[in-house]
């Protein structure tokens, strides 16, 4: 249970305040587009998996405003996406397959809801998906573009479904049990620093064999080495599809600020084992790190061993993946990335 003083806290955040403005002229389409070109896959790097194909093909047809400019910003995020949703889905319907039941996933953050509405039209019946944001412009992306009657939307930040509300809302009484898969999406970074409370929030609300997983903004303890990660994003990637004035402008408006909420990955690794017993980097780009957690080896192996190998350039990549921690030792447990399965060409 989180006290009324964090949640008056989360609610006086720049996500909610300073920051609202640009997140609601990005999706509604109104400022903050790419002005050079729109991002799409290099599938070279994912080897032209059928898998990450087949999701790129059904994810391209529901981008909402703010994907162009949020893919167009981080580097090759949009082949983590491709990578990531192909082994969700996946991971999905083996549950779904194994258990009887419906599997559930929960995007907590990510615009519209892309990969939450993608992953519902793919599914078909066969797990239920939902996301939340309290920008106006992404609630009208996600209903013009639902794409499934299995993806739910809430319109609001996520702090605002908790236990009561799951019971209350006829709309998600389906997740009232808990997900499978939880995704938050550089979305704590825009309420504060306290890691460790913000996923004392969340951690509930995933199965005891379930799975998180984080796409963050993490800080380096050295500001130097940071900041050459940020120039190399943005000298070298973002302006493939942003102007130099655009990319300022948002430096100035929302990073300099976000800057301030991010934390290490020691710090955030450690707020994570108050929950989890095992955690896995499983890609980085610069300062962006997907992490995935569970108290569940063979759920977070057989998730991990799902995924293709890391689909982006060696020199945006700094860290040796994947990177394990873990509160005990496993014995005997070994996995590597799956191969690709190329579609025939």
């Amino acid at each position: 249970m989180v006290d009324m003083q964090t949640v008056n806290a989360w609610r006086n955040a720049p996500r909610l305040n300073a920051f609202a403005p640009f997140f609601e002229r990005t999706a509604s389409g109104l400022g903050a587009m790419p002005d050079r070109d729109i991002p799409v896959p290099d599938m070279r790097l994912l080897e032209y998996d059928l898998q990450c194909m087949t999701f790129w093909d059904t994810h391209r047809r529901l981008w909402g405003h703010f994907d162009k400019h949020y893919f167009a910003s981080i580097p090759y995020r949009l082949e983590e996406e491709c990578r990531l949703g192909a082994a969700i889905l996946a991971h999905c319907l083996h549950v779904w397959g194994h258990s009887g039941r419906t599997a559930t996933f929960y995007s907590l953050g990510a615009g519209a809801g892309t990969l939450a509405r993608a992953l519902a039209r793919l599914g078909d019946g066969r797990l239920e998906t939902l996301c939340c944001s309290p920008t106006d412009g992404n609630r009208a992306c996600f209903f013009a573009k639902q794409a499934s009657e299995h993806a739910h939307f809430f319109h609001g930040p996520f702090f605002e479904l908790d236990a009561q509300r799951y019971a209350s809302d006829q709309g998600l009484h389906v997740f009232r049990d808990g997900f499978d898969i939880l995704l938050e999406d550089t979305t704590f970074q825009m309420y504060g620093p306290d890691r460790a409370t913000q996923l004392g929030f969340i951690a509930p609300r995933i199965r005891k064999d379930g799975l998180l997983i984080q796409v963050q903004k993490i800080a380096h303890p050295d500001s130097e080495t940071y900041l050459l990660r940020e120039h190399q994003k943005d000298a070298q990637f973002k302006t493939r599809y942003f102007s130099e004035a655009e990319i300022v402008a948002k430096q100035r408006d929302v990073l300099d600020t976000m800057r301030q909420l991010q934390v290490d990955l020691k710090s955030t690794i450690a707020a994570l084992a108050l929950f989890f017993r095992h955690s896995i980097v499983t890609w980085n780009s610069g300062n962006f790190y997907t992490i995935l957690s569970s108290n569940s080896t063979t759920a977070l192996n057989a998730f991990t061993g799902s995924m293709l190998k890391p689909a982006i350039p060696a020199e945006y990549c700094y860290e040796q993946l994947p990177l394990r921690f873990a509160q005990e030792t496993p014995t005997g447990e070994r996995w590597e990335w799956r191969p690709s399965r190329p579609a025939l060409r």
